[in-house]
């Protein structure tokens, strides 16, 4: 596990994925136990189905109580019907349904993450605020901006920070420097992955006490190795200072995050002590024969 007590979790965007058959989970591995094995390695994952379909069934919230160890974090993002449709306007009833779905996760759940939409922008931080003024406390909570207004240090995003800052919110920090540290020329799975992601500066800040990074990885490992290193110093700073970092890892088509993922552990590892990383089982099981 790579979660030490409360002080780092490291995960990935997902824990259903069969393209890690044979890698991060074995060969013939159903679909049905990846979030166990995927619990045995990493401590904490991206809840993005939330945000795609809304809140969970309850046999499914109880499937996944069962399957994630103790000391597991889910990371859930807030539908996208509160966000982009609703704009966080006239939620409570909804809010209130998605925080019951959750609350037999109640002692598993890392920060819920809130993904505003691209032009979510300055103008709308009063709603923002009547929002998180509202958040439960015992439900971490972490916000997304995407707006070109709050990377510029302008005051918009001096607002934002202050806001943040006040509520004990984390603010996401996305990092798509990778992603973005070549054209994407030909290559399918940059193409897709480029048009999908924000183009954003990095702002490196920690407005609450459970800071989150999404590293969004390129195909070349050697430009993710390079754009990790001062990672590597942050991280550890963090955790030395008592707060809780999460760490998500992503690459164009998710193929190869587990592997990235390990890679940084290792590096991470280096500047901070951490318990040694599962054994993939797909790998494991490839070493048999």
């Amino acid at each position: 596990m790579t979660g030490i007590g409360p002080r780092f979790f490291m995960g990935l965007p997902m824990w259903a994925n069969g393209d890690w058959r044979g890698s991060l989970y074995a060969r013939h591995a159903p679909s049905s136990g990846m979030l166990h094995d995927y619990g045995a390695v990493f401590g904490s994952v991206e809840g993005n189905t939330t945000f795609y379909s809304g809140p969970p069934k309850a046999d499914t919230v109880a499937q996944w109580a069962r399957q994630a160890p103790a000391d597991f974090r889910f990371c859930f993002k807030l539908p996208a019907q509160l966000t982009h449709d609703k704009r966080l306007v006239g939620i409570e009833d909804d809010f209130r349904t998605f925080c019951d779905a959750l609350a037999p996760l109640h002692d598993r759940l890392g920060p819920t993450m809130v993904q505003l939409p691209r032009d979510f922008g300055a103008r709308e931080l009063p709603a923002l605020a009547a929002f998180l003024e509202k958040w439960p406390s015992d439900m971490p909570c972490a916000v997304e901006v995407r707006h070109s207004e709050f990377f510029h240090k302008g005051d918009a995003e001096q607002q934002l920070n202050r806001l943040l800052i006040t509520l004990g919110v984390d603010r996401v920090m996305l990092d798509v420097r990778p992603l973005f540290a070549t054209p994407a020329g030909d290559d399918a799975r940059l193409i897709k992955a480029q048009s999908e992601k924000p183009k954003r500066p990095l702002h490196v800040i920690s407005t609450g006490r459970m800071p989150i990074v999404r590293f969004i990885g390129h195909c070349d490992m050697e430009i993710n190795e390079r754009l990790f290193t001062p990672w590597c110093e942050r991280l550890a700073l963090w955790i030395k200072q008592g707060k809780t970092p999460f760490l998500f890892v992503h690459t164009p088509d998710n193929r190869q995050a587990p592997q990235l993922a390990r890679r940084f552990h290792a590096r991470l590892s280096r500047c901070v002590t951490l318990p040694p990383l599962g054994d993939f089982p797909g790998e494991r099981q490839s070493a048999l024969f």
